[in-house]
C-alpha cells in the first residue's frame, strides 16, 4: 500500500468510528451491553460464515477463469485477489480502486498483463450483470417499501440502478456491436479536442480501442465457451446471496426470528444499490442512514437497530478491509502455465523478434 491509501486507511477508520459514535449518541451504553451479551453467536457466526463464502466464491471464479486459459493457479492466489478487491474497494471513491489493485496482485503471481485483464474483466462483466438481475428481482418485491418508509432514498435506488445498467450496456454494445462502440468512442472524445491537446485526445480514443478489441476477443472466447460462462454465472449468483443474506442471521442472532427473509434480502439488495453511488468511499455515512431507515420497522427497539447495524458494517465492510491488509503480507505462488500455453507464448516471443526493426 501506498503511503496515501494508508492515510486513506486510517481516516476512513476514524470517520466511521465518528459515524458509530454518532449513532450511539441516544443509547445507554448498559442497554447496548446488555444486547450484546444475549446475542445468538450461532446465527452470528453463519453471518461471518457469509461473508467468509462470498469472499471464498469470488476466489473460485478467480481459480477457474485462471485455470481454464493459462494454467495451474493455487487458490491461496486466486483467493487474494477478491480480499485485496476488498481493500482497495473501500478506501477509493465509488470502489474505482479494486480493479487496477486486483490486476497488480495478478501480475504477482507471474500472470501476463493482458490475459489477466481480459479475465478480470469477464469476471466483472458477469458480477454486474448479476448485481443488475438480482436489483431488478428486489425492485419488484421492496421497492414498495422503500418508497413508503422514505421517498427521497428511492430516487438514490433508482440513480444507482441507471449507472450499473449503463455499464452493462456498454459492455454488451463492446461485445456485440465492437465497431458501433468505437465510432461512439470517437463522437464522445471529440469533444476532449477543446479541452485537452489533440495528440493526448487520439492517444486516448486509440488506447481505448485497443482495450474494446481486446475485450471482444475475450467475450467471444467465453461465449463460445458456454459451460464456462454458466458455471461463473452460478458460483456468482450464490456469492452475491450469501453477501446479501448476512443482514437477515445478524437478525437472527439478535432474537428477530420471525423477519421475511426475502424481504430482508431485497432491502439489502437496495442499501447497495444506495452505497453505490455515494462518493465518499465505502459510502459512509450513506451506509449507516440508510440501514437504520429501512429495518426501523422490522427491529423495534433502538439499540438492537444500532447493534445491527453495527455488527452489519463491520462484517460487510470493516472484515474485507482488514482481509485485504492480510492477503497483502501473502506471498502469492506462480502461476504454472499449460503446457500449450508455453508453445503460445514461445510463438509470440518468436514472432515479435522476427518483426522487431534490426539496427
Amino acid at each position: 500500500m501506498s503511503r496515501r491509501n494508508k492515510l486513506v486507511l486510517v481516516l476512513m477508520i476514524i470517520l466511521g468510528l465518528a459515524v458509530f459514535g454518532y449513532s450511539l449518541r441516544d443509547i445507554k451504553i448498559s442497554i447496548l451491553i446488555h444486547d450484546f451479551t444475549t446475542i445468538n453467536l450461532w446465527w452470528l457466526a453463519v453471518a461471518i460464515g457469509c461473508m467468509c463464502a462470498y469472499f471464498g466464491l469470488e476466489g473460485l471464479v478467480v481459480k477457474i477463469l485462471v485455470e481454464k486459459r493459462l494454467g495451474k493457479y493455487s487458490y491461496k492466489s486466486a483467493l487474494r485477489i477478491p480480499l485485496i478487491e476488498q481493500l482497495f474497494n473501500g478506501i477509493t471513491p465509488f470502489s474505482s480502486g479494486g480493479q487496477p489493485a486486483q490486476l497488480v496482485a495478478m501480475l504477482q503471481s507471474g500472470i501476463d498483463g493482458g490475459r489477466a485483464s481480459s479475465i478480470l474483466l469477464m469476471k466483472f462483466v458477469v458480477f454486474q450483470a448479476m448485481i443488475v438481475i438480482n436489483f431488478l428481482i428486489a425492485l419488484i418485491v421492496g421497492f414498495h417499501y422503500m418508497v413508503a418508509k422514505m421517498s427521497y432514498l428511492s430516487l438514490f435506488v433508482v440513480f444507482g440502478f441507471l449507472i450499473h445498467f449503463s455499464v452493462i450496456v456498454g459492455l454488451l454494445l463492446i461485445m456485440f456491436w465492437p465497431r458501433f462502440t468505437k465510432k461512439l468512442i470517437k463522437v464522445i472524445t471529440w469533444p476532449l479536442k477543446f479541452f485537452m491537446k489533440p495528440e493526448r485526445v487520439v492517444s486516448m480514443a486509440t488506447n481505448l480501442d485497443d482495450k474494446v478489441d481486446l475485450f471482444y476477443d475475450e467475450s467471444v472466447r467465453l461465449l463460445r465457451e458456454r459451460k464456462l460462462l454458466v458455471e461463473v454465472v452460478i458460483i456468482t449468483f450464490f456469492q452475491l446471496m450469501f453477501y446479501y443474506l448476512v443482514p437477515y442471521f445478524i437478525m437472527l442472532s439478535l432474537g428477530y426470528s420471525h423477519v421475511n427473509a426475502v424481504m430482508i434480502t431485497c432491502l439489502h439488495i437496495l442499501i447497495v444499490m444506495v452505497i453505490s453511488i455515494f462518493p465518499i468511499p465505502g459510502g459512509e455515512g450513506g451506509a449507516e442512514y440508510s440501514f437504520e431507515v429501512l429495518f426501523r420497522s422490522y427491529i423495534t427497539s433502538s439499540s438492537k437497530l444500532v447493534l445491527a447495524m453495527l455488527l452489519w458494517r463491520i462484517l460487510t465492510y470493516y472484515f474485507g478491509i482488514f482481509s485485504g491488509i492480510g492477503a497483502l503480507a501473502v506471498k502469492p505462488d506462480k502461476l504454472k502455465p499449460h503446457e500449450h500455453q508455453h508453445i503460445e507464448d514461445e510463438a509470440v516471443r518468436k514472432q515479435n523478434k522476427k518483426t522487431q526493426p534490426k539496427d
